[in-house]
This record gives structure tokens, sequence and C-alpha cells, in this order.
């Protein structure tokens, strides 16, 4: 789906470094996966062939942070988040 990323941050020595992959067009999602100690985010289209492919060593990946498209309908809150009453 547009608007599917996903961000990496990973340490660089004496710094660290954020990398975006993003959907870029309609019907396309992103995928991670951690095989073999690499960690591999992927932008796939609706027929399941890759476009690109970022690869990190997983020992040297701080984070990941996976951001879907936010949902259309309002009536459904993500958990955590309460109404106040």
């Amino acid at each position: 789906m547009k608007g599917d990323r996903v961000e990496i941050v990973v340490d660089a020595g004496d710094t660290t470094r954020t990398y975006e992959v993003v959907a870029s067009r309609a019907g396309r999602r992103v995928e991670t996966a951690v095989r073999r100690g690499v960690v591999e985010v992927s932008e796939v289209t609706r027929s399941g062939s890759v476009v690109r492919t970022a690869r990190f060593m997983a020992t040297r990946v701080l984070a990941l942070v996976e951001q879907p498209v936010p949902r259309e309908d309002a009536s459904e809150r993500p958990l955590g988040d309460v109404p106040r009453v």
C-alpha cells in the first residue's frame, strides 16, 4: 500500500544512521525479514516481485520501526488509545 514504510536505525560506529524504505506506488508494500544475521527490508509489488531491497547486519541494527498506512475507519482505535470520559 502506498504510505507503507519502515525506518531502520543502524549503529555506524561513533554515530547512528537512519534509513527509510517506502512503498513508492499504490499497491506496493514493504516486507521485513531476518535471515542468517542479516535484516532485509524489501519493497514488493502486488504480484510478489521485489522492486528494491535494503540489507543490514543484524548486530548493527538498533531499531526497526514499521509504520503501516493509517486506518480509514475511525471506529477502530489502536491498542492503548483509551477515550476520555
